[in-house]
This record gives C-alpha cells, structure tokens and sequence, in this order.
C-alpha cells in the first residue's frame, strides 16, 4: 500500500517548521556565552579586586567581595582565560569552553608571590588556663568602667589586696594592675557587631579654585604623604557603590602610586623634580608637576626602631575586615623586624592595657602569640590607649632612632578622651617627644576617615586605609622603609607664580594642608612628614597670560590703583619659583631650597609616563566628586590617559586603577567607548 504525498501547503509548512528549529539551534550556538567563577587564595579566602579576563580580547571582569567574577557576552568556543591580583602569582587556564547562550564555570585559587609568616602554635610562656582561671594580664591605665560589678574588681584591684591568680576576669578581659610581665591577652568576645546603617565620618572638601596671580602671587601648603583614600575609594568601587565626594582626596589618589623620580645627590635628603605639558581636561591650559623622592635608606643604614602598636580591640572591631584584618597584617610586618628592633603592644578597649612589654624584633614567637591571642569587645576608651601607647614609647625611647606607635582601629572613640578636639590635643602635646604616630584604618560602616585623619596629621605621621590583605603587604612590607623611617619634618611648599607668564592657577588637592603665605617661614607651625624612599607629587593647573580660561577666576572687580605687573628684569619663560622648607627629624630649624620652573612648549611634546598617570588619577579623582573644574573629563579619557601612561607597572597597581576605572564607569553610566583590551 502505497503512502499517499502530502498536499503541497503542508508539506511546505512541516519543512518551514523544521528549518526554523535547525536555525535556532544554529543561534544558540552562536550567541554569546557568560563566564563566572569565584578568586580565593590557596586557603580559600576570597580575593575581592581581582582581575579576571578573557586573553587578547575586551573581555574581563572585577572579582566583587565574595571574589565572585562574571564576564557576559564572550565569543563562543576556546579561550584563555587569566586571573590576577597584586601581591599573587597570576593563573592562566587555557582552553576553557565557552557555550553559547549557556554559562561555564571557572573557578581559580591563587597562590602569594611573597611567603607570608607561617602561622605559630601559641605557647606562653605560662600555660593556658580556662579564662575564668586567667593568670597572664594587661596592666590598667584608667577607663570608664562599664559596670558596677567590674567597677567593685578594678577596686580591689587597685588596692593590690586580691591575689593575682584568683583575681576574676573584668567586663573586657582585663585583670591587674600588675608588677609581673603579661605573657599573653585574652579578651571576652561578644556577638559581632551589627550597626545596621552607615555612619561613616569625612570631613567637608571645599574644591580649590583658580586663583589671579595679580592679587595672590603665592600659594603655601604642608606636603601630605597620607594614602587612605585611594585604598578606601577601591573599597567602595569593588563593593559595587560610588564614594561619597568627601571622601575622594586628590592628592592621595595621586600620591598612591610610587614614580620613578631621581635620587637625591649632596645635602639635602631628598630631591626635586618638575614638569610642564598641557592640561589633558582642558587643552588651553599648562599642567604643571613638582616631584619629590626621599632618600631610600639601605639596610645596613636602618636605623633601630622603637614601636608601640596601638590596637583598637574594641566590640566595633569584632568584624571580619577589622580586628581580624589587623592581626594578619601586623603578622606580615614580624618577619622584617631584626635585634635593632624592639616591639610593644598596648590594646584599648573598655580600659587600655599592654599586651606585649618591650620586646626584641627577634622574638618573633612570644610577639605573634601576643598578636594572635588578641580578641574583641567592649566600649572604647582611645584616649587612655593613646596615653598609655606614648607613655611605653618614650619609657624605651631610642636616640637617633625610630620611635613611632602606631595606631590599628576604625576610629570609632566613645570612652574617655574621644572627642576630636581633645585627642588632637592629646597627640600635638605628646608629638614633642620625638614619637611619631602612623594610624591605620580599618573597616566599614562606622570608620571615622575624618577624626583618624586629623590624628596623623597632628601626630607627626601618615595615614593608610587597609582594606584587604594585600594592602596589609604594601603597607607593612613593600614600604615599611617610607611608612616608619621618618627622614625630614615639617615638609613645606611655597610656590611663587610670574604675572608676566600666568595670570592664574589651581592647585590639584591639597584642600587641607592648605597654609598661609607667612607660615612658609614660621619654624613652630607644624607640616608634612616625609619618610625615606616616599615620593609626592603635587599638580598646579595654570592658565597662561592671553588665554582665556574655560573655567571661571572669581576675583574683584579690576582695581584703580594697585595694578601689579611683573618686574621688568623677571625671566622670560619662567612659569614660578618652588620654595621648599624642611627640618631634619630630630631638628627644629628649617632649611631652604628652591628652584625656578620655565616651560619650553613644543608640538611633540609628550608628557613622561608618571606625569600621565599621576594626571589620570587626578582627572579620575575630578570625575569621583563631580568637580565644576572638570572640564572635558571622560571615563574615556582617563581610560586612554591611563593606559597610554601605564609604564612598567611592576607591582600591577596602575592596572588595577584601570580596572577600577572600568568599574566605576559600570556603576556610574559614564561608559563613552568600548572597554578595550586589557594587556
């Protein structure tokens, strides 16, 4: 029996039905597929600000909080796919297949470039006890008591009636006071903390505007070597939110990054280096930058350090990125100290109490076992720690020596001296010993940028935001040479600008190291620190003599009488004069340098590499806060700028900039031309 054919209408539906299935089976195989996975170091932590990216292609992704990257729209078929972080060996996997319209999973676990301290069994020197039978104790320095039932121990404490090994642990874990050496700490730890809203603190930035050199020819300001915000702005970009516009200071954006600047040569410890290009935000306009390299210190050259870590161990600390954070990081700075060096520990909590007395860089065991035994809770007494952290330093001062605490918290002060008048007070009046103050940053949510700020400031010393481990390294590893070894003190800037050349000029950053013309030669006012081996960087925008600027001067009404001109025998040529004033670490009695900058403008001008990249941190940094001095600022232009300037980049700091960049322009909608290809 034969089967009779279809009628031609169906048979034509039935092929066009099956042609449409076999093309969309066709587009699936085409359309673009996904890529995702998590970035952990060998202990499986995350790494959040990786770089995950599709080899020689546009492709690529950052790595968020959980270390979780997703790359969309790659090309079907085989690819090569690399993962990289600062302070890691990089990890390439070839061949990774990719499926249209579907997502491929790979995942990469990343091994440190640098060894890190191996983690010690903690063997006290007295064997551990349940922590009602504690017999080690931090000595008591004043605080707050929190209860009554605490406040009756610390009484009979005081009187020294209650014998030491059955005296009962405090609210927060403190016993004593004491004769007997601690050996180690142990606090009571309560819940984490749980804030459940942002009240993060920065102090308002009012913008630097152009100023006419007819009525203010000089422009003073303090050197500022501080490099908080740029790790914390990193922070907030990989956590997927924008920076508040107070918490982006230019000029530690651009002082992030270390430039290859000459060595100083005769006297004075450090050199300087200047350079003028064109304004790459608004064309018309000269881009000026002053350079300063510290003298790097060699080994044998070192000298002995004196060092009193003040850790915040307060309930606010009981979080993943702080307390945790800091011990990790403080390990990683251990392994660098030698028998010149002699380590203190001083913690503050509900009381302030030592940890670790004055101990040699070379028992490495007992200090890692004070760092480790550290643990969180309670209110915060910051005013009695800092007293008692200064008080150990000078108590083990080192003439011609390193002598510095440094302070670990997240600023959040709320016993004892806590307000920021008080502590500055506290600082400035203690900084006349000779001990200078590094405060470190850590955490989210109630981290107080602005108090932790003025601290350093005030306290002769610098200030770092640390927001994951790595930074921990380049903190304590890569510049503990800049970051402890102070070379000259109150760093000052006078720049003296030529009417005959620039009829105005902004100085990029700096808003609050700001300083009046006549305290350039005031020996008593105090300024920047520079550390050995430190570079800064300062950028003047100036808008030359018959170029009408883009950007408005606010200035009087032209004046009658008092019409300043240039001097009939200034230099043709001749931009400004840099000024430069400093005192050696242990002097009170300023030195002078300066040097004339001219500008020679030629049409193959091309700026040097760190003058390209030190602008797009700047021009990025305007476009961060929204700045009215913006000009024609892009995403796009940064991301050229960038990379068209990345140099050498041994470390891979200035590639992760572009891929923050890229971020931000994600986050922000600024997105003006194709993300390009990451090297």
């Amino acid at each position: 029996m034969s089967v009779p054919r279809l009628r031609h209408p169906f048979r034509a539906a039935i092929l066009g039905a099956i042609a449409l299935l076999l093309t969309a089976a066709s587009s699936r195989t085409t359309d673009p597929g996904r890529l995702e996975g998590f970035v952990k170091d060998n202990g499986g932590a995350p790494i959040a600000n990786a770089q995950v990216f599709v080899v020689g292609t546009a492709h690529s992704a950052l790595t968020d909080a959980r270390g979780h990257y997703l790359i969309a729209g790659v090309t079907p078929g085989s690819v090569d796919l690399r993962a990289a972080f600062v302070g890691y060996r990089p990890v390439l996997v070839r061949g990774v297949r990719v499926v249209g319209g579907q997502t491929t999973r790979q995942d990469f676990a990343l091994e440190a470039s640098v060894v890190e301290v191996s983690a010690l069994e903690v063997t006290a020197e007295k064997p551990l006890v349940p922590r009602d039978q504690v017999t080690s104790r931090a000595v008591i320095v004043g605080g707050a008591n929190e209860s009554q039932g605490s406040a009756s121990r610390d009484r009979r404490n005081d009187a020294g009636r209650t014998p030491i090994s059955s005296q009962p642990l405090g609210t927060n874990g403190f016993v004593g006071p004491t004769t007997a050496q601690p050996c180690c700490y142990r606090q009571v730890s309560p819940p984490p903390v749980n804030h459940g809203f942002n009240t993060e603190e920065y102090s308002h930035i009012r913008e630097n505007g152009f100023r006419p050199v007819a009525s203010a020819p000089l422009s003073t300001f303090s050197i500022d070597v501080d490099k908080a915000s740029y790790a914390n702005v990193r922070r907030f970009l990989t956590q997927g939110s924008l920076p508040p516009g107070d918490a982006v200071r230019l000029e530690e954006m651009i002082n992030y990054f270390t430039y290859d600047l000459p060595e100083p040569r005769g006297e004075h410890p450090f050199s300087i280096t200047t350079e003028v290009g064109a304004t790459p935000w608004a064309p018309q306009h000269r881009l000026v930058r002053i350079g300063i390299q510290g003298k790097r210190l060699r080994g044998e050259r070192m000298p002995p350090s004196n060092l009193v870590f003040l850790i915040d161990v307060s309930g606010s600390m009981n979080e993943p990125n702080k307390l945790p954070l800091v011990k990790r990081s403080l390990r990683m700075l251990v392994d660098q100290l030698d028998e010149r060096d002699h380590v203190s520990i001083v913690v503050y909590a509900g009381r302030a109490g030592l940890a670790l007395p004055c101990t040699p860089g070379t028992e490495r065991t007992r200090i890692l076992n004070a760092i480790d035994n550290l643990e969180a809770g309670g209110s915060t007494a910051g005013g009695a720690g800092i007293q008692l952290a200064y008080r150990i330093a000078r108590e083990n001062f080192v003439a011609e020596g390193n002598n510095r605490v440094i302070l670990a918290t997240d600023g959040d002060f709320n016993v004892g001296a806590s307000s920021e008048g008080e502590l500055v007070r506290l600082i400035e009046q203690e900084r006349r010993s000779g001990v200078f103050l590094t405060v470190l940053g850590f955490g989210t949510g109630n981290y107080a940028d602005a108090r932790m700020e003025s601290l350093a400031d005030k306290g002769n010393g610098n200030y770092f935001y640390i927001d994951n481990l790595m930074e921990g390294r380049k903190v304590f590893v890569e510049e503990l040479q800049g970051t402890l070894f102070t070379i000259a003190k109150d760093v000052k800037i006078q720049v003296e600008f030529n009417p005959a050349e620039v009829a105005s000029y902004r100085l990029v950053g700096y808003e609050n190291r700001a300083l009046r013309d006549e305290d350039f030669n005031n020996d008593s006012i105090d300024a920047g620190e520079l550390g050995a081996g430190h570079t800064v960087t300062a950028l003047y925008e100036i808008i030359p003599v018959g170029v009408r600027g883009d950007v408005s001067v606010p200035g009087v009404d032209p004046l009658r009488y008092q019409r300043p001109a240039a001097r009939p025998d200034a230099p043709r040529g001749e931009l400004l004069t840099v000024k430069l004033r400093y005192q050696r670490p242990e002097g009170s009695a300023s030195r002078l340098i300066d040097a004339p900058v001219r500008d020679v403008e030629r049409r193959d001008q091309r700026l040097s590499d760190d003058f390209g990249f030190a602008a797009a941190v700047a021009e990025f940094g305007m476009l961060l806060r929204n700045s009215e001095f913006k000009g024609t600022s892009s995403g796009a232009s940064v991301l050229e700028m960038a990379r068209a300037h990345r140099g050498e980049d041994r470390d891979g700091y200035r590639a992760e900039f572009i891929q923050l960049v890229r971020a931000w322009q994600t986050l922000s909608g600024n997105r003006t031309e194709s993300v390009g290809v990451v090297e």
